[in-house]
């Protein structure tokens, strides 16, 4: 890995999986929403941490634990537009991966359909990191990328997604949403943000990631993240994927436990045909379905 930026914190290192979730996850769940990264793999300059080394064989380690069979693998910020990384492990793993680049806008159809034809299903706008794409890539991304199905996977912030609920269903593309787009959890805030998400979500291409509650709330338990998932699962369950966000990046204290997130996830949603749904048909539809 390049020497760090002096601005780009270490972040902490991800805790060992101890022990397996008190029920096990559904048989062929599909985590949508992880990031590997490997030791000699520069670092794009800026951005916004550091990443401890975690690679493709210790997702592999980590998903074969808990029973996870497939993946979508997500390029981070901190390696801009380089995703060699990323590439390498859909070559791979080309029956068990899928991806999400970040690439140029202007990108040529041959380079998006080789890297179509190696598994990668999808573009990554990221509003919130050094190294991330903007919005206004957005219409650009959209027109190249629709004619191989790929779908616009969004990181941004809270007041961002009314903005998108009308703007993008005109793009043709399907669109997802990072960790239920940043919505404070704290003092019962999701409350105001919860019909932003679902007018997102009632769009025929919008999808919803229930991810990393510790982005959302600093408070012990994740209060509120269970009544946000609950009320997205009764009115939208065929819009809601499931992701472990592995290794956690862009973390400097309370390292969670990927148990407990799994967990807490599983209560929350409750019934197993719910569970199905959100830990595998709707990732299958949106990312395998070629």
């Amino acid at each position: 890995m390049s020497e760090p930026d002096s601005e780009a914190p270490f972040c902490l290192p991800r805790m060992p999986l101890t022990r397996l979730p008190k029920k096990p996850l559904p048989l062929g769940t599909i985590d949508t929403h992880f990031h590997v990264f490997r030791s000699d793999a520069p670092l794009n300059t800026p951005c916004s941490y550091t990443p401890q080394i975690a690679t493709t064989a210790d997702w592999i380690a980590f998903a074969n634990r808990l029973g996870i069979g497939r993946g979508i693998l997500v390029q981070p910020s901190v390696y801009g537009l380089d995703n060699q990384v990323l590439v390498e492990a859909l070559a791979a793993f080309p029956d068990r991966l899928r991806g999400i680049v970040v690439i140029d806008p202007e990108t040529d159809p041959t380079e998006i359909a080789r890297l179509d034809r190696l598994g990668v299903r999808g573009v990554r706008i990221n509003t919130r990191n050094k190294g991330g794409l903007p919005l206004t890539a957005a219409e650009t991304l959209a027109a190249n990328i629709r004619d191989f199905g790929w779908s616009l996977q969004l990181q941004i912030s809270p007041d961002q997604i009314d903005g998108l609920a009308g703007r993008l269903p005109h793009l043709g593309v399907r669109f997802v949403l990072d960790h239920l787009g940043f919505i404070p959890l704290a003092d019962g805030a999701w409350r105001q943000h919860l019909p932003a998400l679902q007018r997102l979500a009632d769009n025929p291409s919008g999808y919803v990631k229930l991810t990393a509650p510790y982005r959302l709330t600093r408070e012990h338990g994740y209060a509120g993240f269970a009544e946000v998932v609950q009320a997205l699962a009764a009115s939208h369950p065929e819009k809601l994927l499931w992701g472990s966000d592995w290794p956690h990046t862009e973390l400097w204290s309370d390292m969670p436990d990927d148990a407990d997130l799994i967990d807490g996830m599983q209560e929350a949603i409750g019934a197993p045909t719910l569970a199905r749904k959100i830990f595998i048909e709707n990732a299958e539809t949106l990312f395998f379905g070629r």
